[in-house]
C-alpha cells in the first residue's frame, strides 16, 4: 500500500484528470447528444494514458506492442465517434440556441421599449468621428447585430445590443460590410462583456498589434546566442565534464545539442506552419537559455489580429504537438536502443522524476531499471529534455501555449483562473521543493512576462469544435503526466531503482 505522502503526485494527477474530465461532462451535457458523443472524443483520447497508468499503479506492465494496439483503438474509436456526430448534425444545438435568442430578444426589445417610453437613452458619444459612426452603424441589421446603446472604448466605442443569429455568420457579415465602406481603417471585434453579453467592438487599424522593433530583435539574438551557449554547457555536463573548464572538448557536447535544438526548431516550425495557414505574422522567437537543461523553449508573440479563437488554438498547439511527437519519438527510439554498453550511465532514481517516462522507461527496459545505474542510449536524454521543454510550455497560463489553449477552448474567463492557479501551484512547490529551481523560474517568468492573456481574438463568441477540445485536453494530461514525479513507494515496488 502506498502512504499519504508518497502517493500525493499520482493523487494528483488523477485528481485532474477528474476534474477535468467531470467540467467537460458538465459543460457537454447542456448540448445534448451531440454534447455527450464530443465529451465521449474526450474519453477515448485519455483512455490509453489513464489505463497504461493505472494499471502500472497496480504493479501490471503493458508490454510496447500493447500500448500501440491501445493507441490504434483509440483512434479508431475517435474517428467513429467524430462520424456519429457528422451524422447526428447540428439540430438539436442549433434548435437550443434559437431558442436562447429567441428569450434574449424578448427581453431585449422589452428593455429597449421601455427606455423608449421612459425617454432614458443615453446619448452616444464616441471617440470616432460622427460621420464614421454613422457608416459603422449601418453594417449592424436584424439578421446580425441589434445595437441599443453605444459607449467610448480607448480610440474607438463598444455597442451594446442583441446578436441575432449564428457568432461566425453574423461576424463575418457585419465585418465584410466594415470593410467595404472603410477598406482598412477599423477593426471589429465580437466579444463578450463582463455581463456575459455579447457586445461589438469597433477600434481603428492604429491599435493592432506592433512589429518587432529592432531592439527586440537584438535581444532575440543575444538570447539565441545565450541558449547555444547554455545548451552546450547543459550537453557537456551530461557527459560528465564542464565546457567552461575543458572548452577544447566543445566537440564532444554538439551532438546533444544538435538534438535538443532540432526539437526547439520543430516546435518553432509548427507554430509558424499553422500561422502562415491563417496568414498569421510571428515575431522572431525569444529563447530562454538555461543551464540545467539548456533552454526553456522561445517565446513568440502574435503580430497580428487572429480571426477566431480556432486560429489561436491551432497556432498555439501546432508546437507543442510537433516539438511532443518528436520528443517521444526520440524517447522511446532510445530506450529501444539502449543495452549494457550504451554511451550514457544515468542512476535510475532519475526515471522517478516524471511519472510518462519513468513507465515508459519501466515498460521497455524492465529489469534493467532495478539496478542503482543503467545504460541508456543518447536519444533518450534528447527525448526526456524535449518532452520537459514541451510540457512546460504547456502550463495552462497566460500567453504560454497551455495558456493559448485553454483561452481557445473555455475563453477567457476561465484562462484566467487557470493562469492564477498554476502561479499558486508553481509557488507552493517551489517552497516545498527549493532544491528544484525550475518551478520558481517559470513562476516569476510567468507572472512577469507571460501572465497576461493574448489581446481578444476578432470573433471571440465561435469556440473551436469539440476534436480541438479534445486534442487540447489530452495534451494538458500529457503535460501533467510529464512533470509530476513517480512516488517513492511506488517506484520502488515496480521495480524502478535498487
Amino acid at each position: 500500500m502506498l502512504d499519504g505522502s508518497e502517493s500525493l503526485a499520482t493523487f494528483i494527477l488523477f485528481a485532474a484528470v477528474t476534474v477535468i474530465l467531470g467540467w467537460g461532462y458538465n459543460r457537454a451535457k447542456t448540448y445534448g447528444r451531440l454534447g455527450i458523443l464530443a465529451w465521449l472524443q474526450s474519453i477515448v483520447l485519455m483512455s490509453p494514458w489513464l489505463l497504461f497508468f493505472g494499471l502500472f499503479a497496480l504493479g501490471i506492465y503493458l508490454n510496447l506492442v500493447s500500448i500501440l494496439f491501445l493507441l490504434i483503438i483509440s483512434i479508431a474509436i475517435y474517428i467513429w465517434l467524430g462520424q456519429q456526430l457528422r451524422e447526428a448534425g447540428q439540430d438539436a444545438l442549433l434548435q437550443q440556441k434559437a431558442a436562447e435568442r429567441i428569450k434574449q430578444a424578448t427581453i431585449q426589445s422589452a428593455s429597449v421599449e421601455e427606455s423608449a417610453d421612459t425617454g432614458t437613452s443615453k446619448p452616444e458619444i464616441s471617440p470616432i468621428p460622427a460621420e464614421d459612426l454613422a457608416k459603422i452603424k449601418e453594417i449592424f441589421g436584424i439578421d446580425t447585430f441589434f445595437s441599443t446603446e453605444t459607449i467610448p472604448y480607448q480610440d474607438g466605442a463598444i455597442f451594446k445590443g442583441n446578436l441575432r443569429g449564428e457568432p461566425d455568420v453574423a461576424y463575418d457579415k457585419m465585418s465584410n460590410k466594415l470593410q467595404q465602406a472603410f477598406v482598412d481603417k477599423y477593426r471589429l471585434f465580437l466579444v463578450e462583456s463582463p455581463e456575459e453579453r455579447p457586445v461589438v467592438v469597433i477600434l481603428p487599424k492604429t491599435n493592432d498589434p506592433q512589429t518587432t522593433t529592432l531592439a527586440q530583435k537584438n535581444l532575440a539574438l543575444v538570447l539565441l546566442l545565450g541558449t547555444i551557449l547554455t545548451s552546450l554547457e547543459a550537453a557537456s555536463i551530461l557527459q560528465g565534464f564542464d565546457l567552461f573548464d575543458n572548452f577544447g572538448r566543445y566537440a564532444e557536447a554538439i551532438p546533444l545539442s544538435l538534438g535538443l535544438w532540432s526539437i526547439l526548431i520543430a516546435h518553432e516550425i509548427g507554430h509558424k506552419v499553422l500561422a502562415n495557414r491563417y496568414n498569421i505574422r510571428l515575431s522572431v522567437p525569444f529563447f530562454l537559455p538555461n543551464w540545467q537543461i539548456g533552454s526553456f523553449g522561445a517565446i513568440t508573440r502574435f503580430e497580428s489580429l487572429l480571426p477566431d479563437r480556432t486560429a489561436l488554438f491551432d497556432i498555439a498547439f501546432a508546437g507543442p504537438a510537433v516539438g511532443g511527437v518528436l520528443s517521444l519519438l526520440l524517447l522511446i527510439s532510445g530506450l529501444i536502443l539502449s543495452h549494457p554498453g550504451s554511451t550514457f550511465q544515468l542512476p535510475t532514481e532519475f526515471f522517478r522524476a516524471s511519472i510518462l517516462v519513468g513507465t515508459l522507461a519501466k515498460v521497455i527496459l524492465g529489469s534493467a531499471l532495478e539496478g542503482a545505474v543503467v545504460d541508456i542510449n543518447p536519444l533518450v536524454i534528447i527525448g526526456w529534455l524535449g518532452l520537459v521543454i514541451t510540457a512546460l510550455n504547456l502550463l495552462p497560463a497566460g500567453k504560454l501555449d497551455g495558456g493559448r489553449i485553454v483561452h481557445a477552448i473555455y475563453g477567457r474567463k476561465t484562462a484566467r483562473r487557470s493562469t492564477l492557479a498554476t502561479l499558486i501551484i508553481l509557488g507552493i512547490i517551489s517552497l516545498f521543493n527549493p532544491a528544484n529551481p525550475i518551478p520558481l523560474y517559470w513562476a516569476v517568468l510567468i507572472l512577469f512576462l507571460q501572465r497576461d492573456l493574448e489581446r481578444p481574438v476578432q470573433n471571440e463568441l465561435t469556440e473551436p469544435d469539440d476534436s480541438r477540445a479534445a486534442w487540447g485536453l489530452l495534451a494538458l494530461f500529457l503535460m501533467l503526466a510529464t512533470l509530476i514525479p513517480l512516488s517513492t513507494s511506488l517506484a520502488g515496488r515496480i521495480g524502478l531503482g535498487s
